[in-house]
């Protein structure tokens, strides 16, 4: 039996950066993720995919992201049960949960903290009637390693920040750029749709809207596809042919946990601490829904932060924690050879 304080479902950005806050509380946190590695879509979907909405980062890779996560709960040493999904929970007497996996595995901690972002997920593909036969053969719905598309013709078809973004990447990167959507307007960030606007003045992406794909070709493997626009249907020639429709999530057996759903996410109370409708089971990050609730990495920071607020309460009832800022207090593990350091130097004053 595995015994922590904080039980963490889900080892993404959101469920790392936990380990983090419970560590400023003297709280220890086990992760449990049904990935071999830490790091969810970040690390399994898009390692090398931008990120340009993480506060003092005005570019960071989704890898990167990971890694540095990973550097700063290092002093708090989380521990981890990966390559397990989280199949069970049973509540005891003493108000701790028993969580086991499709493996047997079992943890026990007074609070559970649901971070599994979208769950499982597979990608939503577009009504093509061979799809499947060009599927590793030029179309991919992932992209893993930018670096396969270098000096190759791409075509992203898409209108949220995945297609923007990624098409803005590969600018720099591929032989030519088209981006295919359905519409004139896109649902990505307005700075994103402003910096596809400027590449494709500069001749660096082509942008085909309102458009869609409507037949994939080739032998062996993909060469071209067609694009019908305006009523009217031309062949694009090209390497690789990239649908970033979404992904379709699933919460998987936490659906079956007695926790409240809407539209495949988990609710909570956000007037206070991110609390499910199950006393001492929390939901964070972008599995969670409330309303004004938005699927961005930094409000899972937020989210994670009060819930480690509510969660030491409920370990240490008899307890008042002083929230000391960290420019203060330091952070213990961090701070160990700073303050070791500052003894040599004394000592050597001395």
């Amino acid at each position: 039996m595995i015994q922590t304080d904080i039980l963490i479902i889900g080892a993404g950005p959101t469920g790392l950066f936990t380990v983090f806050e419970a560590g400023l509380l003297k709280l220890k946190c086990h992760l449990i993720d049904a990935l071999p590695q830490p790091g969810g879509q970040c690390s399994e979907i898009y390692p090398k995919k931008p990120i340009y909405d993480i506060p003092g980062f005005p570019e960071v890779l989704a890898g990167d992201l990971v890694t540095n996560l990973m550097k700063q709960i290092e002093a708090f040493e989380p521990g981890f049960t990966l390559g397990e999904r989280a199949e069970t929970i049973e509540k005891q007497k003493d108000d701790s949960f028993i969580v086991t996996t499709n493996k047997g595995t079992k943890h026990q901690a007074k609070v559970v903290a649901i971070a599994g972002g979208l769950g499982s997920f597979e990608p939503r593909k577009p009504q093509l009637e061979n799809i499947l036969d060009f599927e590793d053969k030029g179309v991919e719905y992932i992209i893993r390693d930018p670096e396969i598309y270098r000096n190759k013709k791409v075509a992203i078809a898409g209108g949220g920040d995945s297609a923007l973004d990624w098409s803005i990447f590969l600018a720099d990167i591929a032989q030519e750029v088209t981006l295919i959507h359905r519409r004139n307007e896109f649902r990505g960030a307005l700075d994103s749709v402003e910096k596809v606007e400027e590449l494709k003045k500069l001749g660096k992406i082509n942008l085909v809207t309102p458009a869609e794909v409507t037949a994939l070709k080739g032998s062996t493997k993909l060469e071209n596809i067609t694009i019908k626009q305006n009523n009217e249907e031309f062949d694009l020639e090209l390497d690789h042919f990239i649908p970033l429709f979404g992904l379709s999530p699933k919460l998987g057996p936490i659906a079956n946990w007695g926790l409240e759903i809407e539209k495949n996410a988990i609710k909570v109370d956000n007037t206070l601490d991110y609390q499910t409708n199950i006393p001492g089971i929390y939901a964070i990050g972008d599995v969670n829904t409330y309303p004004g609730k938005l699927k961005l990495i930094l409000c899972g920071f937020h989210e994670a932060t009060l819930m480690c607020q509510s969660a030491y309460k409920r370990i240490f009832p008899d307890k008042k924690y002083v929230m000391k800022y960290t420019t203060v207090s330091g952070v213990d593990g961090f701070d160990g050879s700073r303050k070791e350091a500052e003894k040599a130097v004394v000592k050597s004053i001395n």
